[in-house]
């Protein structure tokens, strides 16, 4: 129940009905006894600078969630930003002082290593596919940069997309492998699908049916797609004896990453 000493967190994006995180931390917040709640608010793009400085003097409000399409554009308006956010232009939580600053970090790459080592995978060593070079696939991209994969092929419709990305993590990871093509799916120990494709009921694979039928066992393949659970990609994965890492999972194993950087949560959930 929300009372008047009830502190807040936000989410903010547009459209956000789909998305997890009040669920997710409402009912971390009930089953903990915390004064605590999170509202979903659908922001239109005119209101943006408004938001921001709504944000500055909400002074029950500990933080705010960022999801699409506001990450970078949020970004640009706060007054700090952890490495990895000013790296990849791109923030998904925001963090309010008492004194109104807002600062803002990135941790949809620490999220989905989270969840990924959970399904067992040790990045360190590892050569990883990420398809997809926006806002999620560059942050995942740039975490599993961080804790020391050995290579990293990056797909994506836009050539733009993938050069910048290119840049950004060569720069951060001078001795890191970083490629652009691939034929098969045989040497890879993690695919990721960080794009769109297989959202809803298209039934839209992310990359040919041939290329997975040289999919390994051996290989995690994950998908940053909430609805449905089981995405196309990850069901013909399944077929193939491969383990298998869900959007819900990710979004779940994000909770107690953005919940401490606000300030509300443990990191350990």
């Amino acid at each position: 129940m929300i009372r008047g000493s009830t502190e807040l967190v936000a989410i903010v994006g547009s459209p956000i009905a789909q998305v997890k995180s009040p669920e997710n931390f409402n009912t971390w917040f009930a089953s903990n006894g915390c004064d605590l709640a999170m509202l979903p608010i659908d922001l239109q793009e005119t209101a943006l600078e408004a938001f921001v400085g709504s944000l500055r003097g909400w002074q029950n409000l500990r933080g705010c969630v960022v999801t699409v399409p506001y990450k970078q554009a949020l970004a640009a308006r706060l007054d700090g930003l952890s490495a990895r956010a000013a790296a990849l232009g791109s923030v998904n939580v925001v963090r309010r002082h008492s004194d109104g600053r807002l600062l803002g970090d990135n941790v949809d790459g620490a999220g989905f290593l989270g969840a990924a080592r959970k399904q067992g995978f040790q990045p360190a060593g590892k050569r990883a596919l990420v398809i997809g070079c926006g806002g999620v696939g560059s942050a995942i991209a740039y975490a599993l940069g961080e804790a020391g994969v050995r290579q990293i092929i990056l797909s994506d419709p836009s050539a733009i997309r993938v050069g910048a990305l290119c840049e950004v993590l060569g720069t951060a990871f001078p001795s890191l492998e970083i490629a652009t093509h691939y034929r098969s799916l045989e040497a890879f120990d993690l695919v990721v699908n960080a794009s769109p494709v297989g959202m809803g009921s298209t039934n839209e694979l992310p990359l040919p049916a041939p290329m997975l039928t040289t999919l390994q066992p051996s290989t995690l393949v994950a998908d940053v797609v909430t609805s449905p659970e089981i995405t196309p990609l990850l069901q013909q994965a399944r077929d193939r004896g491969c383990a298998v890492q869900t959007g819900p999972q990710m979004a779940f194993a994000q909770l107690g990453h953005l919940g401490a950087f606000m300030g509300v949560t443990p990191l350990e959930i």
